[in-house]
């Protein structure tokens, strides 16, 4: 129901463990032989379709060629201890040294990769943890369903995130923070987003807006937040960059928004028509930019209907700088000549 990967490495939640897992992708090469006319051995082919085959005398030789991926097991521990447990969240830090649990019980746990030794033990919420996140400087920030959302420097509390005080909406309608994701700031190096969302605490037969909200990572000030619709949002991601979130809902649709404005760029509505679990971006390094081809970005998105789907970002078509100018200049140009027809002597 949850999972976080590090490199080789995935972190995948089962009940109330945490297993951890190493994997290995190879290529699976190897040659079938199987005779002429033979409707036994072999991949069946579709009417009409050239056979993938090299005749050789009386028979012919199909290779079959794909990724097989090896699976160890490294170590598992139990991360949740109330009356029903379960985990529900899990993430590495930045070097992917430590991993963080939280669950059903309301406690954070920290613990060394790859030995899943605890090192750390806190109550951060009365109730379930929704989610969680780990920044580059080691603050960790967590949301639970007592509608609290807490910035923490191991177990120091730093600070609670303000936003329904000063939020869009009425005191009568509680929300609480569903989800939250650190993400870097484009062309700021240095630069920190910590990015939440925020889901009507109880249904109503009139749904209230989620939203989407951007606070400065260093002092945990709201910087912007806008409506993201009236579907409940189920998850959150931010791409490498933190130029664009990726949300899913409850009903299964998925969404691209740019990180700075907020600004929804592409919405399919009921993409799986089931709760999305997990949305998440291509990476923009490695193979990335040759897999995106012409596209801007891509996200991936698993639900409930055990499908994953990849959703493509066009390209935004821009204006080059040189022509702007040179617009701005004719632009001036025609103005100065209206001017002189109809005011002669004018210059």
């Amino acid at each position: 129901m949850n999972l976080a990967l590090a490199g080789d490495i995935l972190a995948a939640g089962q009940d109330a463990h945490c297993q951890l897992l190493r994997f290995q992708a190879h290529q699976q090469k190897g040659n079938k032989a199987e005779k002429a006319g033979s409707k036994e051995q072999g991949p069946r082919q579709r009417k009409g379709a050239a056979p993938a085959e090299k005749k050789c005398g009386g028979g012919a030789e199909t290779q079959h060629e794909g990724l097989e991926l090896r699976v160890e097991n490294l170590q598992a521990v139990q991360t949740d201890f109330s009356s029903d447990p379960l985990q529900k969240v899990v993430c590495f830090n930045h070097d992917n040294t430590l991993l963080a649990t939280g669950g059903t019980d309301g406690y954070v746990r920290v613990w060394k990769v790859p030995s899943l030794e605890k090192v750390l033990e806190f109550k951060a919420h009365e109730g379930e943890i929704e989610d969680l996140a780990l920044g580059p400087d080691g603050k960790l920030v967590t949301v639970g369903r007592d509608l609290k959302a807490s910035v923490w420097q191991k177990n120091q509390l730093v600070t609670q995130l303000h936003w329904q005080e000063n939020g869009p909406t009425f005191s009568s309608t509680p929300y609480r923070y569903q989800a939250c994701r650190f993400g870097q700031v484009p062309d700021q190096p240095a630069g920190l987003r910590l990015f939440t969302v925020q889901i009507p605490h109880k249904r109503l037969r009139q749904p209230p807006p989620c939203y989407l909200t951007a606070w400065d990572g260093s002092n945990f000030l709201p910087l912007r937040t806008k409506s993201c619709g009236h579907e409940v949002i189920s998850c959150l991601n931010v791409s490498e960059s933190g130029t664009f979130l990726g949300l899913g809902t409850v009903t299964g649709s998925v969404a691209i928004y740019i990180a700075f404005s907020l600004q929804c760029l592409y919405y399919v509505r009921e993409a799986h028509g089931i709760v999305v679990t997990d949305v998440a971006f291509l990476p923009e390094k490695g193979r990335g930019p040759e897999l995106l081809g012409s596209h801007e970005t891509a996200l991936f998105s698993v639900a409930v209907d055990s499908r994953c789907q990849l959703h493509l970002l066009p390209s935004r078509r821009s204006v080059p700088v040189w022509l702007l100018l040179l617009l701005c200049v004719g632009l001036i140009v025609v103005t100065i000549l209206l001017l002189q027809s109809a005011f002669p002597g004018f210059l």
